[in-house]
């Protein structure tokens, strides 16, 4: 986008009751291609956040790209997990384990906390994505006691391929600690976009096989009655959704290399998912009855309360 550009209206969610705005949010959103180009944006296209969660399917490359699947005898389902943000169901947990347990790893290996009232870090929802990253450990003979420092050999792995995607030097991002001890990164959401755009568009195999796990197994990667869950098993592979905190989604048009980012400023959970869903119709992504079916689960509250949607993506 140049910088005489006007900047398009970003998006406003409101909360009705009984018809009557209650409350707002308000989102930015950004729709790019492999190369980064800008094709759509409601808002700042350059608005910075952390990627938190939604980086999980690219951390994942770590584990696609060392032979750490093949190594341990781990399937897709292994994979899908190890980019969830899971519910923490014994199930899910379960799932988690399977990868340390082929890996010769145990759950006190885990660096992630143990939520309240649970007995295990593998009811944690990130227990699968640190179960993978051990598990690259292991395959590469790295130490497994200081897998989050991110200086250690697999987040500098997961930054080398996450910065090539987005044509920065890996120097030039900036690292934090997410809630679960996992590094995350500082970036525009243009940039998410483009890394959604790569991780749909199949040109690779390693992060095509991230896709097709995610697409596939689809309740792994979130859970039942959840927005990435949901969405996927309704689209039936042809979009990959990855939710993050603090008002994060990013998804991916399956096989057409096309990435779209969501930042709700207020972090509120409910306006990003209503906000996907407005745009994902709006780009033709889904059609009207996944949208309908989606929107009276995720808009509608309750029988007073629900979301409308206000603006939409500009050209660029």
């Amino acid at each position: 986008m140049s910088r005489m550009s006007p900047v398009p209206n970003p998006i406003t969610v409101d909360l009705l009751r009984e018809g009557i705005i209650e409350s707002q949010h308000q989102a930015q959103a950004v729709l790019c291609d492999v190369r980064g180009r800008i094709r759509m944006a409601a808002g700042d296209p350059n608005t910075s956040a952390f990627i938190r969660s939604s980086l999980k399917p690219l951390q994942a490359l770590a584990v696609t790209g060392t032979g750490t699947l093949e190594a341990w005898g781990l399937s897709d389902r292994d994979l899908a997990i190890m980019c969830a943000s899971h519910d923490g169901t014994p199930p899910l947990a379960r799932q988690a384990f399977h990868i340390l347990w082929r890996s010769g790893l145990e759950a006190s290996d885990l660096r992630c906390p143990i939520p309240e009232g649970q007995l295990s870090p593998l009811n944690h929802n990130c227990s699968g994505n640190h179960a993978g990253m051990l598990a690259v450990c292991k395959q590469c003979s790295w130490s497994t006691r200081d897998y989050l420092d991110p200086k250690h050999p697999v987040q500098q792995l997961v930054l080398k391929k996450v910065s090539e995607c987005i044509g920065l030097p890996s120097a030039e991002l900036i690292g934090a600690r997410d809630d679960c001890g996992m590094p995350t990164y500082y970036m525009q959401i243009s940039q998410m976009a483009t890394l959604y755009a790569h991780l749909a568009a199949g040109n690779s195999l390693d992060m095509e096989r991230i896709t097709r796990a995610m697409v596939h197994y689809p309740e792994l990667v979130a859970g039942e009655g959840r927005f990435d869950t949901e969405l996927m098993r309704l689209t039936a592979g042809e979009v990959v959704s990855k939710s993050g905190a603090e008002g994060i989604q990013c998804l991916g048009q399956v096989g057409e290399g096309m990435g779209l980012a969501i930042k709700v400023k207020d972090g509120a959970k409910r306006a990003k998912y209503a906000v996907a869903i407005h745009l994902l119709q709006q780009l033709g992504w889904i059609q009207p009855d996944i949208a309908q079916k989606l929107s009276d689960q995720f808009l509608t509250l309750s029988t007073v309360k629900r979301l409308e949607i206000v603006g939409d993506l500009a050209m660029m």
